[in-house]
């Protein structure tokens, strides 16, 4: 039998996380079969287990690909030249333009982490790896002049990990939830940490922090 393409491999292992992510966020970790997954994505089971030969292997692979995805998105922030736009266009990502069932997913997987030891480890690594990078962003824009917290660095990366962590919760459990709302609310919030250092007053990243906060302000 001749072998796959990788590029085919890595379009069918997606295909299989795809059903995963459905499931897991439908059901829950417990309640979720293979054979659903198996169902959702159309495939056998001999098929699934080429790739992954678990569910804790299905939420490492969901983790990995979502870590591998974050990090192009911080990298991104990290160049832009006004920095709390592109802080609010990732929040908007997370928490008004992605499928409700993604926030579901991390929720769940937040809670299986305190049952399952394996999901335990692969939650601690992505919360460290998120942390991680949030502090080599901050700590690059101090650097820069970009920025001036009162707070310790690895403070602040924390922080906004606990922020992102409670939109989560809340986009999942509130109804009444509006991200387009929340999200520029967040973002003047952060600001008055970072504490950003603009050349003039008026000056982009400035500029954005007071229309966030005062959205009726250019009536």
């Amino acid at each position: 039998m001749p072998k796959l393409k990788p590029a085919i491999q890595r379009a069918r292992r997606d295909h299989v996380l795809n059903a995963a992510e459905v499931c897991f966020a439908r059901a829950g970790f417990h309640r979720t079969t293979v054979q659903d997954i198996c169902k959702e994505a159309g495939i056998s089971p001999g098929a699934l287990y080429v790739y992954f030969d678990s569910k804790e292997a299905l939420i490492a692979g969901i983790c990995e690909r979502e870590r591998a995805a974050f990090a192009e998105r911080l990298a991104t922030l990290a160049d832009a030249p006004d920095f709390l736009k592109a802080l609010q266009e990732l929040g908007e990502h997370y928490f008004v333009h992605e499928p409700l069932y993604k926030a579901q997913l991390c929720l769940e997987i937040n809670l299986e982490s305190t049952r399952n030891a394996r999901v335990g480890e692969i939650h601690r690594g992505v919360d460290e790896f998120i942390d991680a990078g949030f502090e080599r962003l901050f700590r690059r824009l101090q650097a820069e002049g970009r920025i001036a917290p009162d707070l310790e660095i690895p403070t602040l990366a924390r922080m906004l990990s606990v922020i992102g962590d409670g939109l989560f919760c809340r986009r999942v459990v509130d109804p009444t939830f509006d991200g387009r709302a929340m999200v520029p609310a967040t973002v003047a919030l952060l600001a008055g940490l970072l504490k950003p250092v603009t050349p003039a007053a008026g000056a982009p990243e400035q500029q954005h922090v007071l229309e966030a906060a005062n959205p009726s302000s250019g009536d």
